[in-house]
């Protein structure tokens, strides 16, 4: 681990590479958003679509159905709004000039990687050591 003396204070992307990543990021905290919106829309449906049906789970050949299907969703909005908190703190990272370096190491995260994943907080090296 590095002595948080030693790290660098700010990045070295350009303003360039940092206005396309924040372009890539605002694109898809965006998306996220309208996901969220649609994947709750549709849990709604779920639970209209119980209500209006037999409130015996045991004969009800849709009611394990229509569980597994709310269950899922549900799973994909959580999934969903965690990845829109990464959003927010690459962008947040990226106002206070931490973008771009590693919260665990202090290293530069590789330009591949923020192109892949702009979310990314993590090198590389450090993200396999979290697995």
């Amino acid at each position: 681990m590095t002595n948080i003396a030693e790290r660098p204070s700010r990045t070295k992307l350009t303003a360039r590479q940092l206005a396309s990543l924040r372009s890539q990021l605002e694109a898809d905290r965006e998306r996220t958003g309208m996901h969220i919106d649609t994947v709750t829309d549709e849990m709604g449906a779920f639970v209209t679509a119980r209500r209006d049906t037999a409130t015996d789970d045991e004969h009800d050949p849709e009611g394990p159905t229509l569980a597994f299907e709310r269950s899922q969703s549900s799973a994909i909005r959580g999934q969903s709004q965690q990845h829109l908190v990464e959003i927010d703190i690459a962008l947040l990272r990226m106002d206070e000039g931490r973008y771009g370096l590693c919260k665990s190491c202090g290293n530069e995260i590789a330009l591949g990687r923020l192109q892949v994943r702009p979310q990314a907080a993590l090198c590389i090296s450090c993200a396999e050591h979290v697995r």
